[in-house]
């Protein structure tokens, strides 16, 4: 492969990486794509909650489908796969309020006017459509009659579902085995390689160094003891949040061959708002494992501290999995959480193994309720984006102290959740890690490749041009400057069909 050079190597394959992929590919270019993760498009994806090897990825080689980190100031749950964050994401595509553009740290030229007609294209090519009013969802009833009678606006988003291909089994979130899922290793990617483009899965990218008139891209791949590169005229870093701050944090501090990044390299950095909760004991059978993950979305607009509220469920397994851990509350553990919040990242997955987590007749706390009468509460709001991505001894790290920077956000939050437990007549409880840890668990980061008008105040251009470096760009959430308070998936694409727009217009034919 090294002597090889492309029109363009994409690194990831996510939003970012698999719309750019397509419009370089239709555009008649050379296009290889990188994935770290293996290709899901048989639909074998994990389903042993012991087999920690096919869940969990942890390093170059690895297999697993989920990327589950514990740093210093937030945890984060991104995805490992061909499709990126397609593959397990909720299928939801929300366009942005107006005002989340009014914040300064954009850039002049995006807004939600200029963006409208990338969001129209990604709309078009993932066919995308709420669920059908038809569908019997009695978990969609009740979340909507809890918005009745709290005041609030609610709706059910589009979303890429091939609804008649879709079992309503809630599995959503683990990889859709039936098909109905418009993940983009079969929409983007499958149309990009039937353009021509290359795919190479379980590929990891480590840095980037300039090569002549481009670029050259380092990767470990196999089983992560082989190391080679690609040279090509331009890169597209995609890899996510994590992984581009990654690759161009370590291009810079430890490889030393992207020196001239831009200072605001790392800055940034957002949990979208996201703040996870469980509700147990409703008045109702709720069937939470009938239906996509989540159907309806609730607003709560009416303050400086906006945020939208979503109830996801998962299949009947996890649930009565979730259901029998009940809703402990740890605040006891707070001060030994310095401690113990890094072990986590170890801890997780012997818990897996072991059946810790995934056995519900091993656990069964004493407050354990009904799964039939159980929900997650999920909220995503405008958090301060204020986190930091540092490379410290030769890992990424963010730095952030959310809870003291958030403090009138998450109080909203969670008066909200304890609100809409009200109405269901169940208990309320926040997710273990904030009780325990007062931190945040995303999956939605954002940020730290910040697009802006210059160099000073951001890594890109508005088009996702790396300052200081012609032809190497960066399309995906990294490079979102602030929180959104949506599902962040319509927002991410839209820039990148944007983005992707200007990098076929400064390539030759």
């Amino acid at each position: 492969m090294t002597q090889r050079r492309y029109d363009a190597v994409v690194v990831g394959s996510g939003f970012g990486g698999a719309v750019t992929a397509l419009r370089l590919a239709e555009a008649g270019h050379d296009v290889l794509v990188l994935e770290r993760g293996r290709d899901y498009r048989d639909g074998r994806f994990p389903r042993d909650p012991t087999d920690v090897g096919s869940l969990f990825w942890r390093k170059p080689g690895d297999a697993g489908l989920y990327d589950v980190r514990f740093l210093s100031g937030l945890g984060v749950v991104a995805a490992s796969g061909v499709g990126g964050g397609s593959l397990v994401y909720a299928n939801i595509h929300v366009r942005p309020d107006d005002a989340v553009f009014d914040d300064p740290r954009w850039p002049h030229a995006i807004t939600r006017a200029t963006l409208d007609p990338y969001f129209d294209r990604v709309a078009t090519a993932l066919q995308l459509s709420p669920p059908p009013s038809t569908l019997r969802l009695p978990k969609r009833d009740e979340f909507q009659r809890a918005a009745a009678t709290l005041g609030r606006p609610v709706f059910d988003p589009d979303m890429a579902v091939s609804w008649d291909a879709c079992r309503l089994g809630a599995d959503c979130e683990f990889g859709c085995p039936h098909g109905a899922k418009r993940s983009l290793d079969i929409t983007y990617l499958a149309a990009a390689e039937a353009r021509g483009a290359s795919l190479r899965s379980r590929t990891f990218a480590t840095h980037v160094e300039p090569d002549g008139d481009g670029y050259r891209v380092h990767f470990v791949g196999g089983n992560g003891d082989s190391r080679d590169s690609v040279a090509a005229r331009r890169v597209v870093l995609a890899a996510g949040t994590l992984g581009t701050n990654e690759i161009l944090l370590r291009s810079r501090w430890e490889t030393g061959t992207l020196p001239r990044l831009s200072q605001a390299l790392g800055a940034g950095v957002s949990a979208n708002g996201d703040f996870l909760g469980s509700l147990q004991n409703a008045t109702t059978d709720l069937e939470p494992w009938v239906g996509p993950d989540v159907t309806s979305v609730m607003r709560y607009t009416d303050s400086d501290t906006p945020f939208t509220v979503a109830a996801p469920t998962f299949n009947r397994t996890v649930m009565t999995v979730l259901a029998s851990l009940g809703q402990p509350r740890l605040g006891a553990l707070r001060p030994a959480g310095p401690a113990l919040w890094p072990l986590l990242g170890r801890l997780l997955p012997v818990a897996f193994a072991r059946g810790a987590l995934s056995r519900p007749q091993r656990l069964r706390a004493r407050n354990a309720g009904d799964p039939s009468r159980m929900t997650n509460l999920f909220a995503i709001g405008r958090d301060n984006a204020n986190g930091r991505a540092r490379w410290r001894r030769g890992k990424l790290d963010i730095v952030w102290n959310y809870a003291a920077e958030n403090r009138q956000l998450v109080a909203r939050v969670m008066r909200a959740m304890e609100e809409i437990a009200g109405v269901y007549g169940g208990t309320f409880a926040p997710l273990f890690t904030w009780d325990a840890f007062r931190r945040t668990i995303t999956v939605h980061p954002l940020g730290g490749c910040a697009m802006s008008d210059s160099p000073a105040s951001g890594v890109v251009s508005p088009e996702g041009e790396v300052f200081g470096y012609p032809g190497l760009f960066v399309a995906d959430g990294s490079v979102v400057p602030t929180s959104l308070g949506v599902h962040p998936s319509m927002t991410i694409a839209g820039i990148a069909e944007r983005a992707a727009e200007a990098m076929v217009a400064s390539l030759p034919s």
